[in-house]
């Protein structure tokens, strides 16, 4: 039994560490693609934050949300966190389809409001807009 907590703190460890790292290198690394893979994790988890809690956000929109901040949360993943760059991938992955399933469900502007990086990188994830039929107006950038 105290191998197997042993094991669990040294997993819980390395996940913090790495969760360390990529908040140090979004702040750290000069503008450009790299600095904007390593800040996507910790704007995924605010923006999953902020969602959870907004009322505007449909209870369906809410579970995809909420499921990928558990994922994102889990040391159990796919891919190990601590193999170098390809350890978060399945992390983005996930969180990009459920931010995908809830910009069809929330207004664009509500995720928009809700992200804290860069408004590009979300637009990019989201696709293009749906076209406004008549009668509705297209959200504010």
């Amino acid at each position: 039994m105290r191998d197997w907590l042993i094991g669990l703190g040294v997993a819980v460890a390395c996940l913090l560490a790495s969760w360390a790292l990529l908040v140090l290198l979004a702040r750290r690394l000069p503008p450009g693609i790299l600095r904007d893979l390593a800040a996507f994790i910790p704007d995924c988890l605010t923006t999953v934050r902020r969602l959870r809690r907004d009322p505007r956000v449909p209870r369906r929109a809410k579970v995809a949300i909420v499921f990928a901040g558990l994922w994102l949360a889990s040391p159990i993943d796919l891919i190990p966190e601590f193999l170098p760059v390809i350890g978060p991938l399945d992390d983005i992955v996930v969180v990009a389809l459920a931010l995908r399933y809830a910009g069809r469900q929330v207004p664009r502007q509500v995720l928009l409001d809700a992200w804290p990086g860069e408004p590009r990188l979300l637009l990019r994830l989201l696709g293009p807009a749906p076209a406004a039929g008549p009668g509705v107006e297209e959200p504010t950038r």
